[in-house]
């Protein structure tokens, strides 16, 4: 048997695929886009990513993690963080992308375009994904004295890895410290100390999960006398390497091409931002903000996974067909494009109420909205990756595929800023704030329209309140804000289908959808190229 014999009905990598023109849930937002230019940067910068070439440098950013020196050849302590080129190709890509910056006067459709670029982005990458959501969602706390030169750093497009003080470089990265190996989630746990030294403090204490250690400063919560607060800490001071010490790299399940750390505080540098005591609030706005970009990095990761599945299944033949005529096969692939859609609308619109600072309702909504996505949608995109993983059959299990490493970073995003119990806490407590469930029944009479499943899913929500906040109600709340999404942006046919899937019946626990009349239309809306095969 010669070669070509043997390489017979292997599937080949998915290449050159355009991820903003093949995307139907991208092509309806881009209507609210502010202007023409911004939709042709989107459609460009998706062709881009689907790339060989940026596929590559993903694919290497992850085969290659971070490495830590502690120690130059001469004894001196640098604590530096090496990384493979391509990360830093990647985080070119998105630092001029402008996927780092928070506007200060944003635009309608401002954050809404660069959420676009964000969830392309991490279809091909996911582990850049947390250092310029990180800087992004520091930069509204330091508009204001002593920290607007910082500010200024954190608007430049152009990427600087290099390792001095802030005044000598083209930008800055930014990075979160808050959690300590006995607190977690309990931030009112922890101990690191902020001791007054002149203008600045210095920090004595720890951070078990620093993430992006190579970051210029991090914001980090330290004690202050009985109060929390919260400290802009540089890397770098006048005098050099500032008192923040790395033990040791964590070596992660996945997120393997970002470095996150463990660090010792000795006397380190730091300026206190805001006022004495506001250390948790200002830093739980942040993680606020990083968390709908939680809901994003799983609905890039869904789609992907999906779009990696249809791929494989209509070149793939078994049993005489190819798999993406097998019945069963078509069932669970409809499965996994509706909830791909419905989680990438979900994230879109939560960006949209961001979008909208005037309106009292839509923060509301967000409020509350935001912490329940990000428990619904990150948990769904564990399963779907698992579900797309089979797909593939054992092709799907090799290291050399893609699907082990969209598996791999699936679970992070249901973790970091927040693991599902505390997301439902903070739905508890956003329903305990004025005017937020007041807020939520406005809007969602409003979305229902004349719908009747969906107006009975949302007086029996509603009705339950004694049950806010736990994980069944909080699901709930997550799968009719899709279904109300779907009803007003997907075709009937797609909305009906979601409808009576995930409302009229509890999602299942496993993917599948039979008995649906020209399944092979809905994949192909949901993946034009399958129109070519």
């Amino acid at each position: 048997m010669d070669l070509k014999q043997q390489l017979q009905n292997q599937v080949p990598d998915l290449m050159d695929d355009d991820l903003f023109g093949e995307d139907p849930v991208l092509l309806l937002w881009q209507k609210k886009l502010l202007s023409n230019k911004a939709q042709a940067g989107l459609a460009d910068y998706g062709r881009k990513l689907g790339s060989a070439y940026w596929r590559e440098q993903g694919a290497l950013a992850n085969q290659e993690p971070p490495q830590w020196r502690g120690w130059s050849a001469q004894g001196q302590r640098i604590d530096q963080v090496d990384f493979h080129p391509s990360w830093h190709h990647l985080m070119s890509l998105g630092m001029e992308q402008g996927l780092h910056i928070w506007p200060h006067q944003p635009q309608p459709g401002q954050h809404l375009e660069r959420a676009m670029g964000f969830y392309m982005h991490g279809q091909i990458e996911a582990g850049t994904l947390c250092p310029l959501t990180m800087t992004r969602a520091a930069a509204p706390l330091l508009q204001a004295d002593p920290f607007q030169e910082w500010a200024a750093q954190l608007d430049q497009n152009q990427y600087d890895p290099s390792s001095q003080v802030m005044g000598q470089k083209h930008s800055v990265l930014l990075g979160m410290g808050m959690t300590e190996m006995q607190g977690g989630s309990d931030l009112r746990g922890c101990t690191t100390e902020a001791h007054p030294d002149g203008a600045a403090f210095r920090l004595y204490g720890h951070k078990w999960f620093f993430s992006v250690p190579q970051a210029d400063a991090h914001l980090v919560l330290a004690r202050e006398h009985e109060q929390f607060s919260c400290f802009l800490m540089p890397r770098y001071t006048e005098y050099g390497l500032n008192r923040r010490y790395i033990r040791r790299l964590k070596d992660k399940l996945g997120n393997r091409s970002n470095a996150s750390a463990e660090i010792d505080f000795d006397g380190a540098q730091a300026w206190r931002v805001g006022q004495a005591g506001r250390g948790i609030a200002l830093l739980a706005g942040m993680a606020a903000r990083t968390r709908i970009d939680c809901v994003l990095g799983s609905a890039a990761l869904m789609r992907q996974a999906l779009v990696q599945s249809l791929h494989y299944c209509q070149h793939r033949v078994g049993f005489g067909k190819t798999l993406i005529e097998q019945p069963l096969m078509q069932a669970v692939l409809l499965d996994m494009a509706i909830e791909s859609e419905a989680a990438a609308h979900l994230a879109l619109f939560l960006v949209d109420l961001q979008d909208r600072v005037d309106d009292p309702v839509a923060q509301s909504v967000q409020r509350i909205l935001s912490p329940a996505a990000k428990f619904w949608v990150c948990r769904r995109a564990i399963a779907l990756c698992a579900e797309a993983m089979e797909t593939w059959g054992g092709n799907g299990y090799i290291e050399e595929g893609p699907m082990p490493r969209l598996l791999r970073e699936a679970p992070v995003n249901s973790i970091w800023e927040g693991s599902g119990n505390v997301m439902c806490l903070d739905v508890q407590r956003a329903l305990s704030q004025d005017g937020v469930f007041e807020a939520l029944q406005t809007d969602l009479r409003i979305r229902c329209g004349d719908d009747a499943e969906l107006g009975r899913a949302a007086e029996a929500l509603l009705g339950n309140v004694s049950q806010a906040g736990g994980r069944a109600w909080t699901q709930k709340l997550a799968v009719l804000y899709q279904a109300c999404l779907m009803r007003q942006l997907a075709p009937d046919a797609v909305a009906d289908l979601f409808t009576a899937q995930r409302v009229q019946q509890e999602p299942s626990t496993v993917f599948g959808v039979e008995g649906v009349e020209q399944t092979s239309w809905y994949l192909h809306r949901a993946w034009p190229r399958l129109q070519a095969s």
